[in-house]
């Protein structure tokens, strides 16, 4: 990928496709045959000339400043989550080709070890750590348990837009599964945003959209997210419907790791229910068979074997099927 010109087109015109002059306070003149304002309107509203603001949404925003930035941000009504994008995609292309990144996320980043002990400290919420790339790099006992389906089947580090897209069995543990699944390329789309020449981002965009046309009608709407706090269901196998708050918080990391830690009110159905989940996480954790040294298992297919191997990632390296 020489640059990120694509991206920025693509995003740019998928939100000017989004207003109408309507909102914007300009009369609706003349038949349109796209829907959305015309790059000239675009122009007048962001004080540029439209043969500029057409050079910025043919991809080159090299040369943009902060101030054309926000302005543009302004005529095109984008959120905070989009006007961090745009930000990342003016960035990206003022970045010289020697100091683009272009390992993945999160690769060779090895977790501090206070993190490992907060993440176990967090006895009654379940909670682990991504990269930007929804990898999954560690996980207390009760986000294992949570997340039990997702960990049956990876040998390695589960992906959770992987999961998502590619497993039947995330339709079973997500209630409102649309919401997971925009929310997942959402998150994706930002990161690619804010990382372009991620080798590894590349290959797992590229796989989902081969082999999941909801992941490809997603990833062409070019939606970014904030991903910081909200409310996520869960339908677990053990325990029933859990209506969860979570908490998503960045470390000190060059690679920007989250760390998402999820509660429920005490005393409410789903509080209850997250308690008995950290009992049977309890008892399943002092049940578990422990793995040989080279990676193999008594058992295979159990949620025991899932909270193992979530807890215990650097004991397998086969690539994901």
């Amino acid at each position: 990928m020489a640059d990120n010109s694509a991206e920025v087109r693509q995003f740019l015109t998928t939100r000017r496709a989004r207003v109408s002059p309507e909102q914007v306070g300009l009369p609706q003149v003349g038949h349109r045959r796209v829907p959305g304002l015309r790059r000239g309107e675009v122009a007048t509203l962001a004080g540029v000339s439209i043969e500029y603001y057409t050079r910025l949404e043919r991809g080159n925003l090299k040369s943009a400043s902060d101030e054309v930035l926000e302005a543009l941000a302004g005529a095109l009504q984008l959120d905070e989550a989009e006007r961090s994008h745009l930000a990342d995609l003016a960035r990206a292309a003022r970045t010289r080709p020697s100091v683009r990144r272009t390992p993945s996320a999160g690769d060779g980043e090895a977790l501090r070890p206070g993190v490992h002990r907060l993440l176990e400290a967090m006895t009654g919420s379940p909670a682990f750590v991504r990269n930007g790339r929804l990898d999954v790099l560690a996980m207390n006992r009760l986000g294992r348990a949570l997340y039990a389906p997702m960990l049956l089947d990876p040998p390695g580090p589960s992906n959770m837009a992987r999961f998502n897209f590619l497993d039947p069995r995330s339709r079973d543990l997500y209630p409102d599964w649309d919401v997971a699944a925009d929310t997942a390329v959402a998150l994706l789309r930002t990161e690619a945003g804010r990382a372009p020449f991620d080798r590894g981002l590349a290959d797992l965009v590229g796989e989902l959209s081969v082999r999941s046309e909801a992941f490809r009608t997603r990833w062409s709407a070019h939606d970014v997210r904030l991903h910081r706090t909200g409310t996520k269901s869960f339908q677990h196998p053990q325990v029933g419907r859990l209506e969860l708050d979570f908490e998503a918080m960045e470390l000190a990391s060059p690679s920007r790791l989250v760390l998402t830690a999820y509660t429920a009110a005490a005393g409410t159905p789903s509080g209850d229910a997250l308690e008995l989940l950290a009992v049977l996480a309890a008892t399943t954790d002092a049940t578990t068979p422990a793995a040989d040294p080279a990676g193999a298992r008594t058992t295979r297919g159990t949620a025991a074997d899932a909270t193992h191997r979530a807890s215990h990632p650097a004991d397998e390296h086969r690539p994901h099927r």
